[in-house]
C-alpha cells in the first residue's frame, strides 16, 4: 500500500491526503464505529466518497473559503468527514465540545460567525435551538442523527441524509469539480481553529494551518512511529488539539485505523475488544483507571488481594532496577494488562495536564509503556515526549527532533523560569485576537506561561502555571498542582484544590472519588444516600485523613497539608470550575468557595453550609450539610483496609 509519509510536498492539506489514500488504498479500513453492538468498517475509499457529498452539499449551503462552521458531538466517523469537508472547501472548522454549556456555544458561535453547524443529535440541536436569536449568524444545523427530530418543526434543520444528497447530486452534475476544490487548497491555509484551555477567561482560537499540521505529524511519527497496522480508539474530545493530531492528522499521513466507541460508558470493553495498539488518554483517565483497579481490589479475596500486592512489591523494585519482574508478569500484570484492553500496546501516553509521578510508576510497574508528552495548542499539541529507553516519572521527556527549540526565560537560582519555545509548525496566532497574539508569541517563540527547567539529564520539567505557582506568607514556594496529583493518586481522591498562597500554611479541598468511596462504605455498612451525605460521615473524614497524612509524609515540611475538608459536591466543568480537559480554574475556585477558604484560615472546626446546586437538566438540590475542618497529623488514623 502505498502511504504518504515520505511523499507530503504535494499532499499539503488533510483532503489532498485524503485524496491520496482514498484511491492509492481505497480497500484498506481507515475507520471503524461500534453501532448496536457491531462494528462497522469504513475502507479510505467509502471515508473519500462520503467526504466528496458532505463537502459538496455544504457548498450548496454557501459555505466557501474563508468562512468558519461549527461541529459539535460526540466522537464519530461522520465529525472527522465532516471537517475534512470543510477544508476542501477552503473553509475552517471549529470543534465545540459535545459538553459545552449553552454560554459557551453561543459564544463561539458568535465570536466566530458561523452560519452552518454539524451536530451529532437532538442533544445537541436542543442546545442551539435554545439559544434562539442569541446565535443570529447560524442559518443551517445539520444533524446527523434522526432519532427524536420529528417533534422540531424549524426551518434551519436539515438532515444530515438531506445534506448527503444534495452533495452526490452535486457530484453527478460536476464529477469534477471536488477534485478542482481540493487542488485549490494550500499547506498554509487555516485550517482547524482550536480552541485554548479557557483556564481564566473564554477560550482563544488558534489558527492552525493544514501544512503544519501534516508537518507536525510527521515530526511526531519520527519519534513514535505508527503505520497502517496499528490501531487507535478515538476517546478524547475530538476538539481537543491531542485528538485532532492522532485522530484526523496522523491517520491520514500514515493509514493508522481509528475506532470509535459505540458510548462513553461502552469505552473500556469497546477498547478491549479492538486490542489497541496505542492510547492517548488524558491524566484523569489515567488516574481513574488506577482508581478503579485498586478499588477492584477491595472485593477480591484475601488470596488477591495478598497476591496483587506482592506483584506491585516485584514490578517496583524492577523498575527502579531499570527492568521488568518476570514473576510478577506471570503472577498478575499478564492478566490484568488483558482485562483492562492493554495487552497489544506497543506505546502508550498521557498529556495535556501533569500526571503524578506515583500513577506513572503504577502503570509503569503493570508493564504498560507509557510515556508523557508536553504542549500546548498553540505548537500543535505535544513537542516532548519520554524516549523508550529513558522514561522518568518526574519529567515530560526530552524535545522532538525535528527543529523544536526549547529554553527557559528569567531562571531562578534553581533554575526555574518560563518555558518558551518555538519549532517550524506553530500556529499563527489568535483568531481575530491580534494582541493576544502579540502577548503569547514573540519573535516567533511561544511564551507558553508554564513554570519548568530542565533536569542534569536534559529532560524538561515541568512544575506548574506561572500564575498558579504559589507562595505561602513566610515566603515558601510551592506548586499546588505537584500536591493535588500526589493526593489524586488515592483512589479515594477525585479531585484536589490545593490552598495556602500567602497564607500561614497550606490546606486542601478534596473531592472524594465517589465510585470507590461509596463502595467502601457499603462493604463496612455505613448507610448514606447521596454525594454530600457520604463526603460528611466521620468514617470517611477518617479515611481521607489517613490518605492525606500519607502524602504529608512524603513532602518537605513547609509543603505539607495543615487543614483540608471535603467538599459537598464534585467540581464540574458545567459550573466553571475546572476547563473541558478537566483542568482546576483556580481563580473560580477562590471566587465561588472563598467563604469556605476564609473559614479555614481563620481556624474554623467546621464549616455550616446551606446552598442549591443547579443540574445539567435543570433540576436543583438543595445542600444542608456541615464541613469538618481537619488537620491531617493530628492523631492521624491507620489506612483503611
Amino acid at each position: 500500500m502505498s502511504w504518504v509519509t515520505a511523499d507530503y510536498g504535494r499532499c499539503d492539506t488533510l483532503p489532498k491526503l485524503l485524496v491520496h489514500n482514498g484511491t492509492a488504498n481505497a480497500g484498506a479500513v481507515a475507520m471503524r464505529e461500534k453501532e448496536l453492538g457491531i462494528w462497522r468498517s469504513l475502507t479510505w475509499g467509502d471515508v473519500l466518497a462520503r467526504t466528496r457529498a458532505l463537502a459538496l452539499g455544504l457548498e450548496t449551503l454557501g459555505v466557501g473559503r474563508g468562512q468558519v462552521v461549527g461541529i459539535i458531538g460526540d466522537n464519530r466517523p461522520d465529525w472527522v468527514m465532516g471537517e475534512i469537508a470543510v477544508h476542501a472547501l477552503g473553509a475552517m472548522s471549529l470543534g465545540i465540545y459535545r459538553d459545552a454549556l449553552e454560554e459557551e456555544v453561543a459564544y463561539l458561535t458568535t465570536y466566530a460567525d458561523i452560519a452552518v453547524i454539524l451536530a451529532e443529535d437532538e442533544e445537541q440541536v436542543d442546545k442551539l435551538l435554545g439559544l434562539d436569536d442569541r446565535i443570529p449568524t447560524v442559518r443551517r444545523i445539520v444533524y446527523a442523527d434522526p432519532r427524536g427530530m420529528r417533534k422540531y418543526d424549524d426551518p434551519r434543520l436539515l438532515p444530515l441524509a438531506d445534506l448527503l444528497a444534495a452533495g452526490e447530486r452535486r457530484a453527478a452534475e460536476a464529477p469534477e469539480h471536488f477534485a478542482g476544490l481540493v487542488a485549490a487548497g494550500r499547506g498554509e491555509d487555516v485550517a482547524v481553529l482550536c480552541t485554548t484551555s479557557g483556564t481564566t477567561a473564554h477560550p482563544k482560537l488558534a489558527m492552525l494551518p493544514a501544512g503544519a499540521i501534516i508537518r507536525h505529524c510527521l515530526s511526531y511519527l519520527s519519534i513514535d512511529p505508527k503505520g497502517s497496522e496499528d490501531e487507535y480508539v478515538s476517546v478524547l474530545p475530538l476538539p481537543w488539539i491531542m485528538e485532532q493530531i492522532y485522530a484526523v492528522g496522523k491517520s491520514l499521513v500514515c493509514g493508522m485505523r481509528v475506532n470509535f466507541v459505540e458510548e462513553p460508558e461502552t469505552t473500556m470493553a469497546d477498547f478491549r475488544e479492538i486490542g489497541a495498539t496505542f492510547v492517548l488518554f488524558a491524566p484523569r483517565v489515567w488516574e481513574s483507571i488506577a482508581a478503579d483497579v485498586r478499588a477492584r481490589m477491595m472485593d477480591a479475596s484475601w488470596l488477591k488481594q495478598r497476591l496483587f500486592e506482592a506483584g506491585m512489591a516485584m514490578g517496583g523494585r524492577a523498575l527502579d532496577a531499570g527492568g521488568r519482574s518476570r514473576l510478577a508478569d506471570w503472577l498478575l500484570f499478564r492478566a490484568l494488562r488483558d482485562r483492562l484492553g492493554f495487552s497489544r500496546l506497543k506505546s502508550a501516553a498521557t498529556g495535556g495536564a501533569a500526571l503524578g509521578p506515583e500513577t506513572f510508576r503504577f502503570f509503569q510497574a503493570l508493564g504498560v509503556p507509557l510515556r508523557q508528552l508536553y504542549g500546548q495548542t498553540e505548537l500543535l499539541g505535544a513537542y516532548t515526549i519520554h524516549k523508550a529507553d529513558d522514561v522518568d516519572f518526574d519529567t515530560v521527556g526530552v524535545a522532538f527532533d525535528q527543529g523544536v527549540e526549547i529554553r527557559i526565560d528569567a531562571p531562578d537560582a534553581q533554575g526555574i523560569g518560563e518555558i518558551v519555545t518555538r519549532h517550524p509548525n506553530l500556529f499563527t496566532g489568535y483568531y481575530r485576537n491580534p494582541e493576544a497574539t502579540r502577548a503569547d508569541l514573540r519573535e516567533g517563540w511561544m511564551h507558553t506561561g508554564d513554570a519548568g527547567y530542565f533536569d542534569r539529564k536534559g529532560h524538561l520539567v515541568v512544575i506548574d502555571r506561572i500564575r498558579d505557582m504559589a507562595t505561602t506568607a513566610r515566603g515558601d514556594r510551592f506548586s499546588p498542582q505537584y500536591i493535588e496529583n500526589k493526593l489524586k493518586f488515592s483512589p479515594y481522591v477525585g479531585e484536589a484544590v490545593i490552598l495556602g498562597h500567602e497564607r500561614d500554611h497550606l490546606a486542601a479541598i478534596i473531592c472524594i472519588r465517589f465510585a470507590t468511596v461509596s463502595k467502601w462504605a457499603e462493604k463496612r455498612r455505613i448507610a448514606f444516600t447521596t454525594y454530600s451525605d457520604l463526603a460528611a460521615k466521620d468514617e470517611v473524614y477518617a479515611l481521607l485523613q489517613a490518605e492525606v497524612a500519607q502524602v504529608n509524609a512524603k513532602l518537605p515540611p513547609a509543603q505539607r497539608i495543615r487543614k483540608f475538608l471535603l467538599l459537598y459536591k464534585e467540581l464540574d466543568a458545567d459550573d466553571g470550575e475546572l476547563t473541558r480537559t478537566r483542568k482546576v480554574r483556580r481563580g473560580v475556585i477562590n471566587e465561588k468557595y472563598g467563604t469556605i477558604i476564609d473559614a479555614i484560615y481563620a481556624g474554623a472546626a467546621s464549616v455550616p453550609i446551606d446552598t442549591t446546586i443547579a443540574f445539567q437538566d435543570g433540576t436543583k438540590q438543595r445542600i444542608r450539610t456541615t464541613l469538618k475542618v481537619v488537620d491531617p497529623d493530628a492523631r492521624a488514623p491507620a489506612r483503611a483496609a
